[in-house]
C-alpha cells in the first residue's frame, strides 16, 4: 500500500546534500458524483489520522492496470453504489509533494444515482448521503468537511465551471 524510503537530494542553490523522507504510493482518484437533482453525493467515514467520522467524496486508489476514469467509476460504485452517465476529469494535483510521489486524479460525474448495493472492502465502514452543491459548498467554508484531497477536487470543480455544463 505505503513504502518509505530517504533520498538525499541537491540544493539548488548552494549545492549542500540533504536527506529527505518520502512516501511512495500508487496513485489515488477522487470523485465528486452530482445527482440529476443537483446534489452531492457524499461519504462518512472513520479515519484513523483524526480519530473521527469525516464527510468525504467518494475515492481510493488505482489498482494496478486501471487507467484513473476507470478507477474512478470502480471507486463511485464500490463505496456507494452509484453509477453515474457523463464523466469530467477536473485536474490531477500532488496530495502532499514534500513527502509524497503519487498524484491524484479528481473527477466528476454527473447523471449518478443509485443502481447497486455498496461493495465496501475488508474493514470499510461508509455511510453514503447526499446534499445540495451549495449546502457542501458551506460544508466546505465551514470546516465540516476539512478533507484536502476533497477541498481540492471542489476547488478544481470551481474553476471548471466556467467551461462544463454543470450545477
Amino acid at each position: 500500500m505505503f513504502t518509505t524510503r530517504f533520498v538525499d537530494a541537491e540544493n539548488p542553490r548552494d549545492g549542500s546534500i540533504k536527506r529527505f523522507s518520502l512516501i511512495d504510493a500508487v496513485d489515488w482518484v477522487n470523485v465528486i458524483a452530482v445527482t440529476p437533482d443537483e446534489r452531492v453525493v457524499l461519504i462518512r467515514q472513520y479515519r484513523p489520522g483524526v480519530d473521527e467520522v469525516v464527510v468525504e467524496i467518494p475515492g481510493g486508489m488505482i489498482d494496478p492496470g486501471e487507467d484513473a476514469l476507470t478507477a474512478a467509476k470502480r471507486e463511485l460504485l464500490e463505496e456507494t453504489g452509484y453509477t453515474a452517465t457523463t464523466w469530467h476529469a477536473l485536474g490531477v494535483t500532488a496530495p502532499n509533494p514534500a513527502i509524497h510521489c503519487n498524484r491524484l486524479h479528481s473527477f466528476l460525474a454527473t447523471g449518478a444515482a443509485a443502481t447497486h448495493p455498496q461493495r465496501l472492502e475488508g474493514s470499510e465502514v461508509i455511510d453514503v448521503d447526499t446534499a445540495p452543491l451549495a449546502e457542501v459548498t458551506q460544508m466546505l467554508r465551514d470546516g465540516r468537511i476539512d478533507h484536502a484531497l476533497v477541498v481540492v477536487a471542489f476547488g478544481h470543480l470551481a474553476f471548471a465551471r466556467a467551461t462544463l455544463a454543470i450545477p
